[in-house]
């Protein structure tokens, strides 16, 4: 079942964030069982062409590839789908206008206002009216949830036709409200309670980044009635089983 359908139908999905740039990375996730990865342009060194290339790789792991843009901007957007994208990661989206912005740059006239293209997306011109079809079926939109004005404006963005989902980006949510990195503040807490519940409402698919890979952290947040989740990220996951691997080598020598 594609991506689109599974949040379609608010199936749980749990995926993570790739910010390395060597395919190997990439496929090694991809291979793991992820229902989607991640490929992140806001907080990493990745560019277009690794970024392509990397979707490559998870297409050849049938895994859904999310770009998270560094902006929402219709020439970013434009560009990371026609790379072959099966949807983006809109980051700081605040208002309705916000997340309208976004889905009229993923699709084409006359739903949206994406220009038309032919690269790797369409077949390099060979497929273009299949990919047009595809668009309509499966792109996904993810909007970041990760700013207090965006948790006051909520059911507005999550009532705009075309966002198939949100994520909350914790660390961010919690600087705009003056307390960085403060997951646990009652305040903070409360935002993110205040979006889960309106996701809940709207049957609209969401959940959190839990940055940290801390199965009973993930799994507290499935309970609590998330379901679009984001488990770690490829330095965070290595750089733990790193650690932990050589912290109980060090325990029996």
């Amino acid at each position: 079942m594609q991506l689109k359908s599974k949040l379609a139908r608010n199936a749980l999905t749990i995926g993570s964030w790739v910010t390395l740039g060597h395919p190997a990375i990439a496929e090694i996730m991809g291979a793991a069982g992820f229902d989607w990865l991640v490929l992140d342009m806001e907080h990493s060194v990745l560019e277009l062409s690794e970024v392509q290339m990397l979707i490559q790789v998870l297409d050849g792991q049938q895994c859904p590839a999310i770009v998270r843009l560094t902006s929402n901007h219709p020439d970013q957007i434009k560009r990371v789908m026609d790379a072959g994208a099966a949807g983006v990661m809109v980051p700081m989206v605040k208002t309705s206008a916000d997340a309208e912005a976004a889905v009229q740059a993923v699709y084409y006239p006359p739903r949206g206002q994406r220009g038309v293209g032919l690269a790797r997306a369409q077949g390099y011109g060979a497929r273009f009216q299949q990919y047009r079809r595809w668009l309509e079926d499966n792109a996904v939109i993810v909007a970041m949830i990760e700013h207090i004005d965006a948790v006051n404006a909520i059911d507005s963005i999550l009532s705009v036709p075309g966002i198939d989902a949100y994520i909350i980006g914790p660390y961010d949510l919690s600087a705009s409200m003056g307390r960085p990195g403060e997951l646990d503040y009652p305040e903070v807490q409360s935002a993110i309670e205040q979006v889960r519940e309106a996701g809940r409402r709207l049957g609209k698919p969401g959940g959190i980044h839990v940055v940290e890979p801390d199965p009973d952290e993930l799994r507290r947040n499935i309970e609590a009635g998330f379901n679009f989740l984001g488990y770690g990220l490829d330095i965070r996951i290595l750089d733990t089983l790193c650690r932990g691997h050589m912290q109980n080598i060090r325990a029996t020598l």
